[in-house]
C-alpha cells in the first residue's frame, strides 16, 4: 500500500490524504465497529470505547485474513467532537496500539447518536487485502 500526501495539500497528521493499494488483491468493507465487548457491554468514556473499537476492527480483519495495515480508509463517528479533540493524545495511543504508525485516509464525523445510545464512537473501515495476505478465510 502506498500512502500519498501531496505537498500542495495541508500537512497530514495522523492520517493520509490518499491510500493506494498496490499489487492486486481484494477489497474488504467492515460494518461499523463500536467498542462493544462480546457480551454486549461497553466501557465508559471515549478513549476506552475507541480502544475497544480498534481491537474489534483488528479481530474482524483477522477473520477475513487481513491486517490493520491493509486498511485504506477509516471513518470515525463520534457523538462528541470536543471530547475527541480533548482526548487526542490518548486516542492516538489507543489507535497506535492496533494500527501502529499506519495512517490511512481518515475522516472524523460528529453525529448526534449511534445505534446504541451508550456508544460514543464507531469506526467504519474499508481496505484492500493484498494477494500475499490471501488464503483460506476462516
Amino acid at each position: 500500500m502506498r500512502l500519498i500526501n501531496p505537498p500542495d495539500l495541508p500537512r497530514a497528521v495522523g492520517f493520509s490524504h490518499v491510500a493506494l493499494p498496490e499489487g492486486g488483491g481484494e477489497p474488504f468493507f467492515l460494518a461499523g465497529q463500536t467498542g462493544h465487548h462480546p457480551d454486549g457491554s461497553l466501557d465508559d468514556g471515549l478513549v476506552a470505547q475507541f480502544g475497544a473499537a480498534c481491537r474489534n476492527v483488528e479481530i474482524a480483519l483477522a477473520a477475513a485474513g487481513a491486517k490493520p495495515t491493509d486498511v485504506t480508509s477509516m471513518q470515525i463517528l463520534v457523538t462528541n467532537v470536543a471530547d475527541y479533540r480533548a482526548s487526542l493524545s490518548d486516542v492516538g495511543e489507543a489507535y497506535r496500539s492496533v494500527f501502529g504508525r499506519h495512517f490511512p485516509a481518515m475522516t472524523l464525523f460528529g453525529v448526534s447518536e449511534l445505534f446504541d445510545p451508550k456508544a460514543v464512537v464507531e469506526l467504519v473501515v474499508v481496505g484492500y487485502k493484498p494477494r500475499d495476505n490471501q488464503g483460506e478465510t476462516p
